[in-house]
């Protein structure tokens, strides 16, 4: 008769750290679960951290060609990211805008070449994710 206590007790310790196990496990997933980021991320961030780069850079240089935040704002509305990536997003662009503000107050040579390049960059990154993911 021990013999089917013990045995029956150990059945009850192994249930009680099954029910702990899966109350923990329960609890772990109840947290609101993240968006799975689309392929073209990356791409998209760097792009918005270009257009940031450029909101800051033209005006510096007395040029007002485009409104790179509205442009920023348009391509994310389009996207319609979850609000985690939304703010990801836009992080990318006031990053890219706060990078430049940190290292120019004057238009320079130095600005105007980032200039060219983020503009030759904003380009390029455009086009590889119209032509690589667009639907």
């Amino acid at each position: 008769m021990a013999r089917i206590s013990a045995a029956n007790g150990g059945l009850r310790w192994r249930r009680g750290a099954l029910a702990l196990v899966l109350s923990l496990t329960i609890a772990a997933s109840a947290q609101p679960a993240r968006a799975i980021d689309p392929i073209y991320q990356p791409q998209m961030q760097r792009l918005l951290f270009v257009l940031g780069s450029l909101y800051f850079l033209q005006p510096l240089c007395g040029v007002n060609a485009d409104d790179w935040r509205q442009h920023a704002a348009d391509l994310i509305d389009a996207d319609q990211p979850e609000e985690d990536r939304r703010l990801r997003l836009t992080g990318s662009f006031n990053d890219g805008y706060a990078a430049y503000a940190r290292l120019h107050r004057d238009c320079t040579p130095s600005a105007q070449r980032a200039t060219v390049q983020m503009l030759g960059e904003a380009e390029d990154l455009s086009r590889e994710i119209h032509t690589r993911f667009a639907e």
